[in-house]
Order: structure tokens, then C-alpha cells, then sequence
């Protein structure tokens, strides 16, 4: 039987340290025999990484505004399945979300008070009290009376600097009413090395990725009282609700296509539903690593190019010619394709001198500004995936820039500042900057699997029409 025993790992702000517990007490959990299921507040491909090696399970994220409140039970029933105990890790501040979004009273739309309310879990704050004394306790009694729904059931204090000064964060934390259920010293050793879009992913950081994960658990273990929050976890109501099931949400094709899914260090930007959406719809699902294969699978009829950090791989991936070549080859024959950020600019003809695989007649480069926030966009062509006029949340993160932004075919068109063409739409094909949820358009990725059966059979100018 399924245990709703669940705890959101808050902080007041982003660089308090939620990844370091959250990961360790996942590892931490588990060395104890503990069946742990790990969950990330929005749209976040980095820290879910982490929360897998800890957990030894998939990391999932919950995102209201890209899949919709409705869905975020399910995916969280579907997700625990099988699990003693939940640890969901929030996003930037408790209260932080969508901006201009949420009612005046309540949580905003996206933020981890927002998920917390949905799941009805119990919060621990995470603090770094770096250069606080008495001070943390008016920082948490504003916490714990801002929003009364949101239920904060104790503090671990991060970066604690003494004894005396841990004994100090104690009693006022107690005094605001918080039990202090942790406190980790300040150390070097439990920082994972970062760059322009944060963490570094576990693909490229390889085995230090598991060390990193042990020192996390290391520092919970000796830091933070691990049977007070699994008693704070296993105090949350009873949570019942029937679980996402990707098999009801697409039509399965029964011709089994091959959709080949570019994975390795340079794309590891995805969702944990959208293979198990690709199967269920009749794909069959083959990895493919374009810093190491040459070739596409044998047989392959549709290709999905996730987002992840080219840019950083860009001179091997460029070097490896036969499979650039073979992608433009399968792009050029109306072969279906599905890039996203990354994978957009693996189709550009460059990156920043380096030679891509050209199926866009666009450029792209390194910018020293962060493109970040979500979208409502609307879809400007039809393609393989989406319906001229289909309206879907997304996200864009990136610091690379493309020029030109779009082809005479966008992809999505969305407001800021004013109106914004995004994205290329071109035979197969459908790039752009913009990510999505594939849980939360699960249509979207039925008709991307039909399409890639009617191209295997040879069928692919039926396949357009229909998707007209």
C-alpha cells in the first residue's frame, strides 16, 4: 500500500540550500530502507537528475502553470507509486510563482506554496542563516503567518557557523514557533559545480555526480533528525486521488514506429512522462547519443531533440559529421522531428563557428542575457505535433540567441513587449525555443507518433495533410 506520508522542501529564497537537503535526505532516506519518491516544483531538468541518483527512482516535476492544477495530483499518485515517503523540492522562494498570476489572498500560480496547497504537504523551510542571530525568528514568523493555509511544520538552518551560534538560531526559532528539525555547517564540500543555467547536469558531471549525492546524504544524516521529519512527513493527511496514466491520454499506433531520442551530456532536458507518453502512444524508444552514434537507429521514423546544453558540447557535435548529415537527410525526406531549445540549435546551420546539421536556415550564438519565463503561446503552423490556433503554456531558459528567431512558418506566437514569432516550421519539423510539457498536451504527442507511423509506411504526404 502506497504511503501518503509527503514533505515540500521550502526555502525563503533561491541559494538557501533545498537541493543540498532535499537530495541528501532522499539518499539519506533511502540508506535507512526507505522507499523514497522524488518530485521538483516547476520547470526544472537539473535538480530532478540529482533526486534520481539519491532516490533510485525517476525524479518528476509538478508545474501547474505548464500542465494545469487538475493534473499535478495524478502525476504526484502516479509518480509515488509504490513509495514510503514523498519529498517534493520547491522553486525559488515559498511564495515565489508565476508573476501577475494567482489571486491577491492566495498562493501564487507555479510556487511551491501553490503545489504544497495542491498536495495538502506539510513544509520544512530550508535557511541559510548566514550572518543571522535572534533576527530568524521574525524571518520565519513571517513565513509561518503570510499565507495561514500553508502549513510550515518545522526549519533545518543551513550554514550554521558555531555551536554558539546554532544554540542562538535554536531558541529563536523556537520562540517563533518553528521546531528546529536540522542545522548543516557551513562547507565547501557539498557544493555541485554550476554555470550559466545552473547546476551542472549528472550526464556531464559523471562520477562526481555520485559523490556529490554522498555527501549530501552524509551531511543530512549527521545534521538533521531524520525520524522528526519523517514524523512531520507522515503527520500530512491522507492524500487520495487516482493516478495519470499515460495509456488513457493517446490512441496507441500498433505498427511500432522507432522514435529515436537524442540523450548524453549535451541533451538531458526532458520530462520523465514524455518516453512513457511516446510508448504508450506505440513508439518504440531508442536513445541516441549525438557525441557518440553516428547513426540514427535502424528504422527510425521520428526524432525528438530535447533541450540541454550544446553549447557546451558544440565542437563534438560538430565533429561528428555522418550523423549531422544523416539528421538534415531525414529532416529534408519530411522526416517528423521535435526540437526543443537544445535541440533547436543542433538543427541551426552553426553554433557560435560550429558547423550543425543546417535543417533551419538560422544561426546561433552565445548572449550575455537569460532568456526565462513562461509563455502563453499560440501555435502559428501546423505541424506533427500541434494544430494551427492550439493555445499551451511553455517555457523558455536560455542564453543563446538565433538569427534569424523564426522562419516564414513559426512555430508559436506569443505576447512581451509586444507581439513575439518564435520557432520553425518546416515540412516534419518543429523547433523551437519554447519548452513543454508533454503531460500537460498529451495530444500532442499521439499525433507526433501517428505521424511517425505514416512516415515509416510511406505515408507521410497523408500524414501532413491530416495534420492540417
Amino acid at each position: 500500500m502506497v504511503s501518503d506520508a509527503r514533505v515540500v522542501i521550502a526555502a525563503p529564497a533561491s541559494g538557501h540550500g533545498k537541493t543540498t537537503v532535499a537530495t541528501g535526505l532522499l539518499a539519506a532516506l533511502r540508506r535507512r530502507g526507505v522507499d523514497v519518491a522524488p518530485f521538483k516544483v516547476g520547470p526544472d531538468y537539473i535538480d530532478p537528475g540529482y533526486h534520481r541518483l539519491a532516490a533510485g527512482r525517476p525524479g518528476r516535476n509538478l508545474d501547474p502553470v505548464l500542465v494545469g492544477d487538475e493534473r499535478i495530483g495524478p502525476l504526484f499518485t502516479h509518480g509515488r507509486a509504490d513509495a514510503d515517503l514523498s519529498v517534493v523540492e520547491g522553486v525559488m522562494g515559498l511564495f515565489d510563482g508565476r508573476i501577475g498570476a494567482g489571486p491577491a489572498d492566495g498562493p501564487a500560480i507555479g510556487s511551491t506554496a501553490h503545489v504544497a496547497g495542491l498536495l495538502d504537504a506539510p513544509v520544512v523551510l530550508v535557511v541559510d542563516v548566514t550572518g543571522q542571530g535572534q533576527s530568524i525568528a521574525a524571518l520565519l514568523h513571517g513565513f509561518r503567518s503570510y499565507q495561514p493555509g500553508v502549513r510550515i511544520g518545522g526549519v533545518i538552518l543551513n550554514r550554521v557557523g558555531s555551536d554558539r551560534h546554532e544554540e542562538v538560531l535554536r531558541e529563536a526559532s523556537e520562540a517563533a514557533g518553528l521546531p528546529v528539525l536540522g542545522a548543516l555547517r557551513r562547507t565547501s564540500g557539498l557544493e555541485v559545480p554550476s554555470r550559466h543555467l545552473g547546476l551542472v547536469t549528472v550526464a556531464e558531471h559523471g562520477a562526481a555526480a555520485r559523490e556529490a549525492v554522498e555527501s549530501m546524504a552524509d551531511a543530512v544524516e549527521s545534521g538533521v533528525d531524520l525520524d522528526a521529519v519523517q514524523h512531520v512527513a507522515r503527520a500530512a493527511p491522507g492524500f487520495s486521488c487516482p493516478a495519470w496514466d499515460p495509456s488513457t491520454e493517446v490512441t496507441r499506433q500498433v505498427s511500432r514506429p522507432v522514435v529515436a531520442v537524442a540523450g548524453g551530456p549535451a541533451f538531458t532536458f526532458g520530462y520523465t512522462e514524455h518516453p512513457e507518453l511516446l510508448s504508450s502512444a506505440g513508439a518504440d524508444v531508442v536513445v541516441v547519443d549525438p557525441l557518440r552514434d553516428t547513426t540514427l537507429p535502424e528504422r527510425t521514423a521520428g526524432l525528438v531533440l530535447p533541450g540541454g546544453f550544446p553549447e557546451q558540447h558544440a565542437g563534438s557535435l560538430s565533429a561528428n559529421t555522418a550523423l549531422r548529415e544523416e539528421i538534415a537527410a531525414f529532416a529534408a525526406a519530411g522526416g517528423p522531428v521535435h526540437a526543443e531549445c537544445g535541440g533547436l540549435l543542433y538543427l541551426a546551420e552553426e553554433l557560435d563557428g560550429h558547423p550543425l546539421c543546417g535543417v533551419i536556415p538560422a544561426w546561433a550564438r552565445m548572449s550575455s542575457t537569460l532568456t526565462l519565463g513562461y509563455r502563453d503561446a499560440v501555435a502559428v503552423s501546423n505541424s506533427p505535433l500541434f494544430a494551427e490556433g492550439q493555445r499551451i503554456s511553455g517555457h523558455e531558459f536560455h542564453r543563446t540567441v538565433l538569427d534569424p528567431g523564426h522562419g516564414e512558418s513559426a512555430a508559436w506566437r506569443w505576447r512581451r513587449d509586444g507581439v513575439v514569432a518564435e520557432g520553425f516550421v518546416c515540412g516534419g519539423v518543429h523547433a523551437s525555443y519554447l519548452h513543454t510539457h508533454p503531460a500537460g498536451h498529451p495530444e500532442a504527442i499521439g499525433r507526433f507518433v501517428r505521424y511517425c507511423a505514416e512516415f515509416a509506411t510511406g505515408d507521410s504526404a497523408r500524414s501532413r495533410s491530416e495534420a492540417g
